[in-house]
């Protein structure tokens, strides 16, 4: 009778597992339409075939100081650690949700001692005495949930696609960092320039403040252009004490972005400081190549996966749920007798049937908010996707402007140096005022400033439209896969 019984029930289950798959709530996830656009507005000739950087992509700048502390940063700063520990917990939150495809098993045992009342119906029954005496077992038992109509497989699909998620998330933390810290430097390195450029014309006006004291003393000229020179010199004295203040704050920010108190010297002037790198040619691509680069982008993908499958987990909540349960074990009065055929005990199901008949709502509007967050999520990725474009389009008009700006303030520094150099050769003549003078060295002061704080904005503007395209960001296979066409399921 009971091996009928078994094989009856083996046979339900069979058949259940056989259709389990054959209907699944909700929809499958497609994901949203890719970029039309042909081009980006203002991308540079050299700068239209594919994009190709290297995943280490800063060094596309051959700066050795930069390579270092790059690698330091990605390995010390905490941010970085802190998203890691984001990506583990996503990993094990989506094995939580996969073991529920799985049997539950578990063993137990226990012993107890009891007695039973002699004054309750039973006891008057047995004659007016109670029962008593240990009781030992051990045994197993087991639960699954049938997952019929798939409510249990699209969690599992949302775990997995928040886990991409939580993935992205720390490739982009990676990808900020770094932009951050080479955007730093090249600020740092701007400065340098500045201040060799200040010294060096700290030390002109002291030659000019020397010159004209000697003219003054053999009465040559007047106490007003020795005042006047004393003033340049402090004023260049001031510039370059300002300038070494911001030189000081960025090196604090420096330290703290690889992970490093901020009291560490981590960078020194080069020899040539005055003198800054070209910056390097960035090939753009094609504005729909933005999904496979950007982290931030494949992210938005994953979360929207996770949202369309907990709407499916919502619908799942509207049909009949399905679970087995069981247990084999031994008792026995005595624990010598524990083993024996006659302690064993099990039971096999029952094979339980849920439906929901009143909720009061609850499920419905359970529903209502899963679709509410997908609609969410589908608006936030489109806001994503047009503010990437915005960001690669911005950094492309800053590289074009930034070298054209460039170009011109060329001509005004060859005019400023030249000017200079006749402002003085006149008033050491005799012909014109030391006010020429310092006009003139104002003004080639400024534009050797302009010309290195261009060129500073034109390589931080490379470092943008690296940041803007992914910084040579490589996503896993999956991830990739979600990105693509989202009907990849995620390992």
């Amino acid at each position: 009778m009971l091996n009928s019984a078994l094989k009856r029930l083996t046979l339900a289950v069979s058949v259940t597992l056989a259709v389990t798959g054959c209907a699944t709530v909700g929809t499958d996830f497609k994901a949203p339409a890719n970029v039309a656009d042909a081009s980006f507005r203002h991308v540079p000739q050299a700068g239209t075939g594919e994009a190709h950087l290297p995943a280490q992509w800063w060094t596309v700048f051959n700066d050795a100081t930069l390579n270092r502390l790059e690698e330091t940063a990605l390995r010390d700063n905490p941010s970085v650690k802190a998203a890691a520990q984001r990506l583990v917990q996503a990993l094990e939150q989506a094995g939580v949700a996969r073991a529920n495809e799985q049997p539950q098993l578990s063993v137990n045992a226990g012993i107890s001692n009891s007695r039973t009342s002699a004054e309750t119906s039973q006891g008057l029954a047995l004659g007016h005495r109670s029962i008593k005496g240990n009781n030992y077992s051990v045994g197993s038992s087991f639960s699954y949930e049938v997952d019929l109509l798939g409510r249990v497989r699209r969690l599992v699909e949302a775990s997995d696609a928040q886990a991409l998620a939580a993935e992205a998330d720390r490739d982009g933390v990676l990808l900020v960092l770094s932009s951050q810290l080479a955007t730093t430097y090249w600020q740092l390195r701007g400065l340098d320039a500045e201040i060799a450029i200040l010294k060096g014309a700290l030390d002109t006006r002291r030659e000019s403040e020397e010159l004209v004291t000697a003219r003054f003393d053999a009465g040559l000229s007047n106490e007003l252009d020795v005042s006047r020179a004393r003033i340049e010199r402090a004023n260049a004295q001031a510039d370059l004490h300002e300038v070494q203040r911001q030189r000081n704050l960025l090196e604090h920010s420096l330290a703290t972005l690889v992970g490093a108190s901020p009291s560490s010297m981590l960078t020194a002037a080069n020899a040539d400081a005055a003198v800054l790198p070209q910056p390097p040619a960035i090939p753009v691509g094609l504005p729909a190549s933005l999904l496979s680069q950007r982290p931030d982008l494949a992210g938005s993908v994953a979360t929207l996966r996770a949202t369309n499958a907990q709407i499916g987990v919502a619908e799942g909540a509207f049909y009949p749920s399905f679970s087995l349960t069981g247990n084999f074990g031994f008792a026995s009065e005595s624990l010598s007798n524990l083993a024996k055929g006659d302690a064993r005990q099990f039971s096999v199901g029952p094979l339980a049937l849920s439906l929901p008949i009143f909720d009061g709502g609850r499920n419905k509007a359970n529903l209502a908010i899963a679709k509410a967050r997908y609609e969410e999520a589908l608006a936030n990725h489109q806001t994503k996707l047009l503010t990437a474009l915005r960001e690669v389009e911005d950094a492309l008009s800053d590289v074009q402007q930034r070298q054209m700006q460039g170009d011109a303030q060329k001509a005004s520094q060859v005019a400023a140096a030249r000017g200079y150099l006749v402002a003085r050769a006149r008033y050491e003549r005799g012909v014109s005022t030391y006010l020429d003078v310092t006009d003139a060295q104002r003004s080639a002061l400024a534009a050797d400033r302009a010309a290195v704080q261009i060129n500073t904005q034109r390589l931080l503007a490379a470092v943008s439209v690296a940041r803007a395209l992914g910084a040579g960001w490589q996503p896993s296979a999956q991830l990739s896969q979600v990105a693509q066409n989202g009907n990849i399921k995620a390992q």
